[in-house]
């Protein structure tokens, strides 16, 4: 088969194309997918980079420590049943499926502990991957194309896991950062399909799909409302993270899952104590949130904004695009070489 591997951590340079990888053999309780789509995500790119280690394990680039290399990578996937390894009846062969990003495995040691896919086993960048049968969801019946249904387990996922935690109830306000990438426009979408009132934080040039989707729109630089907010659902970080705790009513929830313009934020923990705020961290998804997630797909109740869809062998460019920010939405990877972007 065809696909992508990550040679070691670093640059573009690290992804190497192959006409010529063996398909890989379900074993027990695992499936054979055929990749039909695959999303550009900042969790690949940060992967790839290394991002995720820590000064005290600076080997441990993945998810849930030191990576494999060669890896696979891909944690968005839509693809097609194609073998059932040993045990295996369901998904039914043929059956068009995604899985979370995420996937847990817990542990008596870590009850939130997790696999991710394409970081600690290989993933949706080639034509075919195995997947554990348990953590593949049915969505035949959704109206949504492949590549759209490719643009949202990783993205839409996160934001539902955001807004789950968050405790989002019709009718409360909610600020979202960062809200023209793939994250931050789903969790727009979902908190409108929730019934709240919402507010987009981006840069003006991006907002109109933004309103179109429903949401207010607040300038990327200007600073939120003091106690004008039940919920802030942050992917930024940076600098403004004391402003966004200050933007929380008393009794206000903060749920974040990145950190866009830097991981390490300043604040004051009086804001926090004395307003009785909550903060989330938002990586571990539990199965019934992700399932929630499944049948907002299958009844096509949002559509994804895909803004460029790139042949999977041009997956450098692809991700050069992605971090340049140029489009709100999404950008997904197709298996076969044809260019769908006209």
């Amino acid at each position: 088969m065809r696909g992508v591997l990550l040679t070691g951590h670093g640059g573009p340079e690290r992804l190497a194309w192959s006409d010529d990888l063996p398909v890989p053999e379900p074993g027990e309780g695992e499936v054979l997918v055929q990749v039909l789509a695959a999303g550009v995500n900042a969790t690949d790119i940060n992967t790839r980079k290394g991002w995720y280690a820590r000064a005290d394990h600076p080997e441990a680039g993945g998810w849930a420590g030191a990576i494999r290399f060669p890896r696979i990578q891909g944690s968005d996937l839509c693809g097609r049943v194609v073998r059932h390894g040993p045990g295996v009846s369901t998904p039914p062969l043929g059956a068009r499926v995604i899985c979370p990003t995420n996937q847990a495995e817990p542990t008596p040691d870590n009850p939130l502990a997790f696999r991710a896919i394409g970081s600690e086993y290989d993933g949706a960048f080639a034509e075919f991957c195995v997947v554990p049968a348990r953590h593949l969801h049915d969505v035949s019946t959704s109206v949504l194309s492949d590549i759209e249904i490719g643009a949202m387990p990783c993205a839409y996922g996160t934001a539902w896991n955001l807004l789950t935690r968050a405790g989002l109830t019709p009718g409360e306000r909610v600020l979202v950062t960062g809200a023209s990438g793939g994250v931050g426009f789903a969790a727009v979408q979902l908190a409108v399909l929730k019934g709240a009132i919402v507010t987009a934080q981006c840069a003006a040039a991006k907002a109109a799909p933004l309103r179109d989707a429903g949401a207010r729109i607040l300038e990327r630089d200007a600073t939120p409302s003091p106690k004008g907010f039940d919920v802030v659902i942050d992917v930024v970080g940076g600098a403004g993270w004391n402003d966004r705790l200050t933007a929380l009513k008393p009794g206000g929830r903060y749920a974040t899952s990145g950190a866009i313009a830097g991981p390490i934020v300043e604040g004051d923990l009086r804001t926090v104590y004395l307003n009785d705020l909550t903060l989330f961290g938002c990586t571990h998804q539990a199965p019934e949130v992700f399932a929630g997630l499944v049948t907002v797909i299958n009844t096509a109740a949002v559509r994804p904004l895909v803004s460029k869809v790139y042949p999977l062998r041009e997956i450098a460019r692809a991700q050069q695009e992605f971090e340049a920010k140029r489009h709100a939405g999404k950008i997904v990877l197709i298996p076969g070489e044809r260019n769908k972007n006209g």
